[in-house]
């Protein structure tokens, strides 16, 4: 029987590379986005019969369920990881940022996070050992972004959900990893940090002289924690420097984030 990963984001960037990349090794690839049309898109990248998509906002809660038991049963029983990668991003000064943009980056990047874990662990505890949760966190998870104050927040709590669940579902044979990349090269780039600027995050990001990483190395990334034992998987080179810079200079890196603030979060 085919291996089975349920993929959130599925329809473009980081979840369109790794549903490619599973596919290509042989697993059975489950899609789910608000987005059907971009799923569609996604499914024409993989092998053909070996893949099942649904259409669900991670931040309903009975959607994860019904998400959840609709693929165990088209993956033929089993589901061996969930990548939970749904997310959305949000820049600017916090000053400039609208609660409801607030509260729409909070309830996809965090709380969609955990309830597709409490969602998914029934799934992944009977399929162990070998199953795994990944989390996409990100290198704004390391240290926090000036301009991008929410984002950060949200990030943070992935990865301190993350190192808690593999404490606590490591008896289950379950591994939990997160997934910590720098600026990846995805359409969100081209979208406003929010919706008081009409400058695109990927002007920010070339201004403030930071390197896009390719998506395929995140989507390898994914592959690499599944199979592996790390914890946190640092995608980029940005961000393995800001976990170099947090661990052994953090008073430098505090006066970098200040002045980069004034670059990632200046008026468009």
């Amino acid at each position: 029987m085919k291996k089975a990963i349920f993929i959130t984001g599925g329809g473009s960037g980081i979840g369109r590379a790794t549903a490619i990349k599973f596919g290509q090794e042989g697993w059975f690839v489950g899609l789910g986005d608000v987005d059907m049309d971009a799923m569609r898109e996604t499914e024409k990248l993989l092998p053909g019969g070996y893949h099942y998509s649904h259409q669900f906002d991670v931040r309903d809660r009975e959607g994860w369920d019904k998400a959840l038991a609709s693929f165990k049963a088209a993956a033929g029983g089993r589901i061996d990881v969930l990548f939970n990668n749904a997310g959305v991003p949000l820049g600017g000064p916090l000053a400039e940022n609208s609660t409801e943009e607030v509260e729409r980056c909070i309830d996809i990047n965090l709380k969609g996070v955990f309830h597709g874990a409490m969602a998914t662990y029934p799934y992944l505890k009977e399929s162990a050992p070998g199953s795994a949760l990944i989390n996409t966190a990100s290198a704004a998870g390391i240290w926090g972004t000036g301009g991008a104050a929410v984002y950060s927040a949200t990030k943070f709590g992935v990865r301190g959900m993350s190192e808690s669940l593999d404490a606590e579902w490591t008896p289950d044979g379950i591994k939990v990893a997160a997934i910590m990349p720098s600026f990846i090269e995805t359409p969100l780039l081209d979208h406003a940090p929010n919706r008081g600027s009409n400058e695109s995050i990927r002007g920010r990001v070339k201004a403030a002289g930071l390197e896009l990483t390719p998506v395929e190395d995140v989507a390898q990334a994914v592959w690499d924690a599944v199979h592996g034992d790390d914890l946190h998987v640092v995608v980029g080179k940005t961000a393995k420097q800001l976990r170099f810079a947090a661990r052994w200079m953090p008073g430098k890196l505090r006066k970098r984030s200040k002045k980069m603030a004034g670059v990632m979060g200046e008026k468009a």
